[in-house]
């Protein structure tokens, strides 16, 4: 049953013969999932009230294992941003009180997030929520072949992440 890739790539093949765009039958494919999976996601935060950065800074702040928290340059790594942004972003979760600062033990300039209570409550349902909409996104996939995509796709990121 042909989709929306094969007929672009159809066309490509039309317009530019010769032009080999077996490439796009893969990454085309992972592309507009993921922007199918965005929106898949941005519904599941939608649902406790968060947005996707919101996730996951507090997604990560709840992987770290109690008593949930990071330093501020730990949890910018662990969201692929910059210092900046995680600063501002920290100021927005604190006013809603879902992290809190606090002095860093190990170094007086230094400062530590932690996740509140009400952070854990709202991550945990966001993941919940989260975990249950993928699920179904997966559905379509027989016995083995989310396995066996998951290797695949592991694969193909490790030669972009090292």
């Amino acid at each position: 049953m042909p989709d929306e890739v094969d007929r672009l790539v159809a066309a490509w093949e039309r317009e530019r013969p010769g032009l080999d765009a077996a490439p796009l039958q893969v990454l085309s494919r992972v592309s507009r999932l993921a922007h199918h999976l965005d929106r898949a996601r941005a519904d599941a935060f939608a649902a406790t009230a968060l947005v996707l950065w919101e996730f996951d800074v507090l997604a990560a702040l709840r992987r770290a294992g109690a008593p949930h928290e990071l330093s501020p340059s730990a949890l910018a790594a662990a969201t692929l941003v910059t210092s900046g942004t995680m600063t501002t972003r920290l100021d927005r979760l604190t006013a809603r009180g879902l992290v809190e600062r606090r002095p860093d033990p190990a170094d007086r300039r230094g400062v530590i997030v932690r996740l509140t209570a009400g952070g854990v409550e709202k991550v945990d349902a966001a993941l919940a929520d989260l975990l249950a909409r993928e699920r179904g996104l997966l559905e379509v996939l027989g016995p083995g072949e989310g396995e066996q995509l998951a290797a695949l796709l592991r694969r193909l990121l490790a030669a972009f992440e090292g």
